[in-house]
């Protein structure tokens, strides 16, 4: 069992041979907090997921440190020279592009790593956007599911859509604005096209914009719109009998496709599932 204790007041901080996680803006710099900025300045290093976008917060608090660069690309080679520094006494701060690090970035791996070697973990908490989308939302947010980046690989990605779709918490997701319209008519498919939804655009920054109501709608605001910035959703649980209607829809959709992928033809896959769920084959048939 490992049990970290500190008794750190942040005038004390940092400590030595500690690895701080530290939340950073997610837009607006005003947003870092004097704690994060004390430790920033005065850690032996500072591990950043792109070193540029952490030189902009040194810039606006006219400070420097030692830097590294620490992500998806190379964190398999530098943390073991991150956990020796660690164990030799140094103080490392690890921190993402934007928000709190470990959320979707390599910075998860780190921190297991650490504490399996006995190193003091400690967060000094910042924003986040999964968080800072949801209560904007107004949708439900004390029970919710985070799914992050949905999978490229196709399979995954629908069972993850089958599980949102089922799913009775709200749930947030990251999209990139090139992807944003696919994943809408995805949504669309698996979850009907009033389910409530809200996107969150650039939060905390200049031109952020929230975009509410229900899924169709959003798919007519962004018809004819070049979609930039980073992106949050957030889905409203599966409340309604009209919900269950698209999701048995959906579910027989994805059965009848794998049964014809197995090798039935579709007049066979049709009737064997309009048998099995009580339906007319021309409802199945149609389907596909």
């Amino acid at each position: 069992m490992n049990i970290n204790t500190s008794s750190s007041h942040k005038n004390d901080e940092p400590e030595s041979s500690v690895l701080y996680i530290v939340g950073t803006p997610i837009g607006n710099l005003n947003d870092l907090s004097s704690r994060a900025l004390n430790v920033l300045k005065n850690v032996s290093l500072v591990a950043c997921e792109d070193t540029r976008q952490t030189k902009k917060i040194m810039k606006k608090y006219d400070f420097t440190n030692n830097l590294i660069s620490f992500n998806k690309n190379n964190s398999f080679k530098k943390t073991p020279y991150l956990i020796n520094l660690l164990i030799s006494g140094e103080s490392i701060a690890l921190v993402s592009d934007a928000g709190m690090p470990s959320i979707c970035d390599p910075g998860e791996k780190l921190v297991n790593i650490a504490r399996t070697n006995g190193i003091n973990i400690i967060c000094v908490p910042g924003p986040c956007a999964a968080l800072t989308a949801l209560v904007s939302s107004g949708l439900p947010s004390s029970r919710f599911t985070f799914e992050g980046f949905l999978p490229r690989k196709k399979s995954e990605r629908e069972n993850i859509l089958m599980e949102i779709s089922k799913n009775n918490k709200t749930t947030i997701l990251f999209e990139s604005p090139n992807r944003l319209k696919k994943l809408l008519f995805e949504l669309k498919e698996y979850l009907g096209g009033e389910r409530k939804v809200h996107i969150s655009r650039e939060l905390t920054k200049k031109f952020e914009e929230n975009i509410g109501n229900n899924i169709n709608e959003i798919i007519t605001y962004f018809k004819d719109k070049d979609v930039l910035g980073e992106i949050t959703i957030v889905i409203k649980g599966r409340e309604s009998y009209r919900d269950d209607l698209v999701i048995n829809e959906s579910e027989l959709k994805k059965e009848l496709n794998d049964l014809i992928k197995a090798g039935l033809s579709l007049s066979k896959a049709s009737k064997y599932l309009a048998k099995k769920n009580n339906l007319t084959k021309s409802l199945i048939y149609n389907m596909y």
